[in-house]
């Protein structure tokens, strides 16, 4: 019998009740930076977890969470940003195996991803981290990273949760939220995660919400978490998250990490003794850490090794030309004529940035770069100037013009020029903020003077947040490559000569400046305080709601053929959900692989909406010249907006706008859908509107009645003469609360007042329970 399977028999053999309050205390926290604590003397062991979520990090046990010391070698596939800008499940889903392989063959028991963050503000300095603006695509894809890793036998870690969308002042700001967009953009994804793909472990993230840190909020970690959304992990700290840790176990955080070396273990069993907790708390949290640890000991040993380095390499340079946008492709320049001559220009050519700073580091098996990959296809004479340098030391001016002098040259003699230009790392990092969306002045001035010595110039972009592109309407191609992983340079050689036809699509927009975005008035906030003050309107909800321009909209990615969309139609499944169809036909002369997102809208609306929102999204490959016909499900929760009078999802009725669409902003075909809407009765008050107690069901026809009775006791008496001509008297009064009726007592025929007896009595009867 080996020792893994010891350890999985102790650890399944073993309860709650076989521990004394210390032990249990003691499993609540970590053992060192990356163990969980053992207890040997029932034989439980420690597990080990550790950082992602794009590759395994994996350090020895006196590692750090910063990524400043080594790690083992792992695949490094492309971060988030660029992954969710494939749109692709099943290939997201893939890439989550090969992760979930790589962390059972190095026996780590929980990989520390993956983050769903949303979007907010373009300077965050972690964005690189989250795939999204939007909660559909970041719980969708999320979904599908937790599913294809815990099919190997190891657990994710869910993270940040939640409202962690900025950097500067992470470990105190409060992010101040309305409840209804917390619910509907902040929590939704989130949602989608854990009730679709049952991460084994959910992280709280540092930030106080409203107020209250994460790490100890009962509301989060308990009301929303697990009693409403079903959760059945473990609740782990982020590092270092926990601000008073009996209140967290008391809220529902069961594991702080990193090691305390005791502290809050003896802080929680004094709580027990002097009874400010109770222990069945504690038992629930330790039963939660043993439940990890029985799950990570029967997945041990799941995969054996040696890794195959090649495999997984191949899949992440499939991974990264999926996750490359076309955003502009002028008189169709690309794809490059192999055997044209070229010049490659831009220090990222041969220094690839691949992937952030910070936790997630990975130190990967090999490394691709672009100049050689593209000199690999070339099958022709390729210059290279470097143009620039990724340095921290600042360059002479001097050597700038002689850099850029080099690269006018090369251009000058090329057929085409492509210019590789983006953000070096350190101006974007887990840990801090950036203070621009501006591509380096020295770049763009290379850019510039590069084009006007060849204007067939193509632009690959290497940025882990969105930059601005003053730019676009100059440069004839643009490529947005964001950070691609270890095998980026291999497919951006493969999408520049059309050996991959590109596919991504834009999960957040891109502006034209920084001004224009949502939370450019209210970020990073003071005093430990950011005011959420856009409320809904976030990325692309922003940007139409106010019919603003901008550089590239939300969804936005073109292809090396064409897509024509025909044939739409819906229809309502027996859960409620709505069926979209659609038919889309390969119109050029290249196979390709489109994206299709529907978005819903409610022209008439009780609540304020965005002008569309994005449901559901799918992808067809298709030989040039074939259909075919593209199913999508709008989940029915996913049409519910957050109705902050009951605390509850409504699904408002009525005719919903299906927008079929290549973007948020390239609506393909339109059809409608009738949805029935939620039944909604609230409870009447003294303070309820005339407009409320008339669409009652019971006291409604009642209210009318009496109105109708005051209108022609008015005519009668003449008082209706002061009514302007055309103006309706019960639209006028809608806003009146009835519990003030009484005041217009003088209009009723016969002088005889209403009373606050009659509004009571009216008000019980609407409220009393209906057989």
């Amino acid at each position: 019998m080996t020792d893994t399977t010891l350890a999985a028999e102790s650890a399944s053999a073993t309860t709650v009740a076989d521990l004394t309050l210390e032990e249990k205390a003691s499993l609540t926290s970590g053992a060192s930076f990356w163990y969980t604590k053992p207890i040997e003397r029932v034989g439980i062991p420690g597990i080990m977890v550790t950082d992602g979520p794009h590759g395994l990090r994996k350090q020895a046990q006196s590692g750090d969470h910063l990524g400043l010391g080594g790690s083992v070698p792992a695949t490094c596939f492309p971060p988030a940003v660029g992954l969710g800008s494939s749109w692709d499940v099943d290939l997201v889903e893939r890439v989550g195996e090969a992760l979930g392989i790589e962390t059972a063959i190095e026996n780590v028991g929980v990989l520390l991803g993956p983050g769903i963050n949303i979007k907010r503000s373009p300077l965050c300095g972690r964005n690189f981290e989250y795939l999204s603006e939007d909660p559909i695509v970041s719980g969708v894809i999320g979904a599908a990273l937790v599913t294809g890793i815990q099919s190997k036998g190891v657990g994710t870690s869910l993270k940040h949760f939640a409202a962690n969308n900025q950097e500067h002042d992470r470990m105190r700001a409060s992010s101040d939220i309305d409840e209804r967009p917390l619910r509907e953009i902040y929590l939704r994804g989130f949602q989608r995660v854990v009730e679709d793909a049952q991460p084994w472990t959910v992280m709280c993230s540092y930030n106080r919400i409203n107020g209250v840190y994460a790490s100890e909020d009962p509301w989060l970690l308990t009301k929303v978490l697990r009693d409403e959304w079903g959760f059945e992990g473990l609740v782990v700290s982020d590092w270092g998250a926990v601000n008073e840790r009996v209140a967290g176990v008391a809220a529902g955080l069961d594991l702080e990490m990193p090691s305390s070396n005791g502290v809050t273990d003896a802080q929680i069993v004094a709580a027990v003794q002097d009874g400010s907790l109770d222990e069945s708390v504690v038992d629930v949290a330790a039963g939660r850490v043993l439940d990890l640890v029985r799950k990570a000991t029967e997945g041990a040993g799941s995969a054996d090794g040696p890794l195959d380095v090649e495999a997984h390499h191949a899949l992440a340079r499939e991974a990264a030309g999926r996750s490359i946008v076309l955003l502009k492709n002028e008189g169709a320049l690309l794809p490059l004529e192999k055997g044209a001559k070229l010049a490659v220009i831009g220090e990222f050519a041969e220094k690839p940035r691949y992937q952030g700073a910070g936790s997630s580091m990975i130190n990967p098996t090999r490394l691709d770069t672009a100049l050689d990959e593209i000199r690999a296809l070339a099958a022709g004479d390729v210059a290279y100037a470097k143009g620039f340098s990724l340095s921290p030391q600042a360059p002479t001016q001097d050597e700038l013009a002689a850099w850029r002098d080099e690269a006018v040259a090369a251009a000058a003699a090329a057929e085409t020029a492509v210019v590789f230009l983006g953000l070096p790392a350190r101006l974007e990092s887990e840990g801090y903020d950036r203070s621009d969306i501006d591509i380096p002045a020295e770049q763009l001035e290379l850019l510039d003077a590069v084009v006007a010595a060849n204007p067939r110039t193509v632009a690959v972009l290497s940025n882990g947040g969105v930059v601005a592109l003053p730019f676009a309407d100059r440069v004839p191609a643009i490529l947005e490559g964001w950070l691609l992983g270890q095998a980026g340079g291999g497919a951006t050689a493969d999408v520049l000569f059309g050996d991959v036809t590109p596919s991504g699509k834009l999960t957040e927009t891109i502006p034209m400046r920084l001004e224009d975005t949502p939370a450019y008035l209210d970020f990073p906030g003071e005093f430990s305080h950011v005011r959420y003050g856009e409320g809904l309107f976030v990325g692309y909800r922003w940007y139409d709601a106010r019919r603003m321009d901008v550089a590239f909209p939300f969804g936005h990615g073109l292809s090396y053929t064409t897509f024509a969309y025909s044939d739409a139609a819906t229809a309502t499944t027996e859960a409620g959900d709505l069926e979209v169809r659609v038919t889309v036909t390969n119109t050029g002369e290249r196979a390709g692989r489109e994206v299709v997102q529907v978005y819903t809208s409610l022209p008439v609306s009780a609540v304020q909406r965005p002008e569309r929102e994005l449901k559901a999204f799918a992808s067809v490959a298709l030989e040039p010249g074939e259909s075919g016909e593209v199913v999508l499900v709008v989940r029915r929760k996913d049409l519910a907006y957050w109705d902050i009078r009951t605390d509850s999802w409504i699904v408002e009725g009525g005719p919903y706008t299906i927008d079929i669409a290549a973007s948020s902003r390239d609506i393909r075909v339109s059809v409608t859908a009738e949805v029935a809407g939620d039944a909604l009765a609230l409870p009447l008050t003294r303070n309820s509107s005339l407009a409320e107690v008339f669409a009652h069901p019971v006291a409604g026809p009642v209210v009318q009645q009496a109105m109708a009775a005051m209108m022609s006791g008015m005519a009668e008496s003449g008082a209706a003469d002061i009514m302007p001509e055309g103006v309706d008297f019960t639209e006028m009064m809608g806003s009146f609360p009835i519990g003030r009726l009484g005041m217009m007592s003088g209009m009723s025929p016969d002088g005889a007042g209403i009373t606050p007896e009659m509004i009571d009595g009216l008000i019980a009867m609407g409220n009393a329970p209906q057989e």
